[in-house]
């Protein structure tokens, strides 16, 4: 088979890009990548399967992408990840765009099914079950800061949640595979723990592991210099990763908590563990006994019976979690769910107006929050320089990739990114803060 130019597109989650850096490194023993779709022969789109609108958003992609057979040099188009894992039955009849289809287990096999494709001539379905043996060698496609992804699929079957049917059951990485992985990345000013439950890490192991120990081993590479923790389940966050939290000078004080709701009704038509209370006592503790911890959490409107009752319940819990950032989502009605057959499903219309709600509410807690850091100096980690503001921007501890606001900075001196810089913090407007370099 002849070395083929290959581009990949990644859609969705962390922990597919993850999935999406594993696949490239396949490719590469064989083929070239490359970022140009026009140049590339053969597309490879990892799609996101988890809502509506992330299956829309990858049908649209692999449309947009089937244009350049008609205009470039492409000539095979590869499907992979949660759509095809949950939906090849229908994919392989109806989106004939597709060449071939592989699941979310089926990276390692890429360059048999490239070679399928091309010896046969036909359509190729590889989709397999969604369980595999972890890959070490990877792409990193991020800059200055990794994700590792240290479990797969979930157990915890919350009623609005297509991942266990998609990812299957809950199956951590063995530490030392993790180990090797983290160590083959390189420099690492960042490394991001990803998993749908990082905090469950090595419950199914045997022997039975932890998070705490996985960050600790993680904390002695040299190549390592920060750790971030996300998608950490409340009920999951131990004393000891508490601790761990006050002594261990690499884990950065942030972690992300997914609390969806704070109504016990609606909580519990969740399918999900702990009380509006237990958050709160959880939320209060980590601030008292962890300091200038961050804490972000992400939040579920509209859910199926809820009433105005339960939704100034959640918004209340806002106003006394004080949360350093949140994410809000209108609940996705979703088939082969629990919840789908739920009575009492919430008009769009007024799922809309909710989140809407919660983001104003949520805008004027994250104002105060930052108010309360004027006249601070933090270690700002340079990303970039916006040329419409004049100002270079980057993150400090509290803002994770993608999800949370930047540090935007003067500097009279020149500014190399990567680097981390001394800001001292002048205002703040909306989601990001003002400042100048020291």
């Amino acid at each position: 088979m002849e070395n083929k130019v290959i581009g990949v597109i990644s859609l969705g989650c962390d922990k597919n890009r993850v999935d999406t850096e594993k696949m490239i490194a396949v490719l590469k023993q064989k083929h070239t990548v490359t970022n140009d779709m026009e140049k590339a022969q053969i597309a490879i789109i990892n799609t996101c399967a988890f809502l509506e609108a992330a299956r829309k958003e990858s049908i649209s992609e692999i449309l947009s992408v089937a244009e350049y057979k008609k205009s470039g040099s492409l000539e095979k188009i590869i499907v992979s990840g949660c759509l095809p894992q949950k939906y090849i039955g229908e994919l392989m009849g109806e989106l004939t765009e597709a060449d071939a289809f592989i699941g979310v287990a089926d990276y390692g096999n890429i360059l048999g099914v490239i070679d399928r494709l091309y010896d046969s001539g036909e359509r190729v379905n590889a989709v397999g079950a969604p369980y595999n043996e972890q890959m070490t060698e990877r792409v990193v496609t991020t800059d200055g800061y990794a994700y590792l992804k240290i479990a797969d699929g979930c157990d915890n079957h919350c009623t609005y949640c297509l991942i266990p049917k998609i990812r299957g059951r809950y199956r951590s990485v063995l530490q030392e595979d993790l180990i090797k992985e983290a160590e083959n990345l390189g420099d690492v000013c960042e490394l991001i723990l990803v998993a749908q439950d990082t905090s469950k890490y090595g419950a199914d192991l045997t022997p039975k592991r932890d998070i705490v120990g996985l960050i600790r081993a993680l904390s002695l590479l040299p190549n390592i210099s920060g750790i971030r923790l996300l998608y950490c389940y409340p009920e999951n966050v131990t004393d000891e990763l508490i601790r761990e939290f006050q002594y261990n000078p690499k884990l950065i004080r942030y972690i992300d908590i997914p609390l969806q709701h704070a109504s016990d009704r609606i909580l519990k038509l969740m399918n999900r563990k702990g009380t509006g209370e237990e958050y709160l006592r959880l939320i209060e503790r980590l601030k008292s006994e962890v300091a200038g911890i961050a804490i972000r959490s992400t939040f579920i409107a509209g859910f199926p019976t809820e009433t105005e009752e339960d939704f100034n319940i959640l918004i209340e819990f806002l106003k006394k979690a004080k949360l350093f950032n949140a994410g809000f989502f209108k609940y996705s009605r979703e088939e082969n769910t629990a919840a789908y057959d739920l009575s009492g499903q919430i008009a769009e219309g007024v799922k809309t107006k909710r989140v809407k709600k919660l983001y104003s509410v949520q805008k004027q807690i994250v104002k105060e929050n930052l108010k309360a850091l004027k006249g601070k100096t933090f270690k700002v980690k340079a990303e970039g320089f916006d040329k419409n503001e004049l100002v270079y921007y980057g993150r400090a501890y509290f803002n994770a990739p993608d999800v949370d606001g930047k540090i935007r900075f003067f500097s009279r001196e020149e500014v190399t990114y990567g680097d981390f810089y001394d800001v001292k913090i002048l205002k703040a407007d909306g989601y990001d803060l003002y400042g100048e370099r020291l």
